[in-house]
């Protein structure tokens, strides 16, 4: 698992921590792995039916889908498992086949902007899995129609995809996490050490203390002026978080 860690935040918070008397309260956790929530006959959940979000444990998430557009963005719940098809037939599946461990359903984030999941009560995550969509896998492999294959034509170009991950405290602060998640890298001198991550990936995320929002966002090097050119999404799966009373 890897540990995410703030600029100057971490030493408050550990002064914070040494002030309390632990002995007095009583540690609760919450774990989801999307498995309760109820797909339809396609396997996907996306706000179709007229809902806005869904919780789950500890947690909630938004869902916009629009009818005229038959379209979404936030937070859909899926299990696909197309590794193959590369277009945007397939906007509903891990590059692994299966949710984090191999498990049958997990979260697909998908966003022109930011998106966030509240924590109805502030704790701190110690577990979150993230991966690659196929879609988002095979558009920075070979490109398409709307968005370049990364590295160009030489294969030199110095491309990223990156998630950024910013929090809101339970006092009301935003932070931002000192460096993004790479969720493909193209910018090494050596080409040969390019990659685009097809694994699920563990993040601890506890350095942030408790915690009432986390936020998502993504860049690329493959900019228009619209925005971002790469398919903006990400799996999410096995969320942990924990809080004192």
């Amino acid at each position: 698992m890897k540990k995410l860690s703030f600029i100057l935040f971490v030493a408050g918070l550990m002064l914070f921590s040494t002030s309390c008397t632990k002995d007095q309260k009583v540690k609760k956790t919450s774990a989801i792995s999307f498995e309760d929530i109820v797909l339809n006959d396609q396997g996907f959940f996306n706000g179709s039916d007229g809902s806005t979000g869904f919780t789950e444990g500890n947690f909630k998430f938004k869902i916009n889908y629009s009818e005229e557009y038959l379209s979404w963005t936030g937070f859909a719940v899926t299990n696909n498992s197309d590794t193959i098809t590369a277009d945007y037939s397939n906007q509903y599946s891990s590059i692994t086949g299966s949710g984090a461990g191999g498990t049958a359903q997990y979260a697909v984030l998908y966003t022109f902007a930011s998106d966030t999941i509240e924590l109805i009560k502030p704790a701190k995550i110690t577990n979150i899995a993230l991966s690659n969509t196929t879609l988002t896998y095979y558009t920075i492999l070979n490109g398409n129609d709307y968005s370049k294959k990364f590295g160009g034509e030489t294969g030199e170009d110095p491309d990223y995809f990156h998630l950024y991950l910013s929090v809101v405290t339970a006092d009301g602060k935003q932070i931002n996490f000192s460096s993004p998640i790479p969720l493909a890298d193209y910018t090494f001198t050596d080409s040969n050490m390019d990659y685009i991550s097809k694994t699920w990936e563990y993040y601890d995320l506890s350095d942030a203390g408790d915690i009432k929002y986390l936020i998502f966002s993504f860049d690329s090097s493959d900019k228009s002026v619209y925005g971002i050119n790469t398919p903006a999404y990400v799996c999410i799966d096995n969320i942990v978080c924990e809080w004192e009373e």
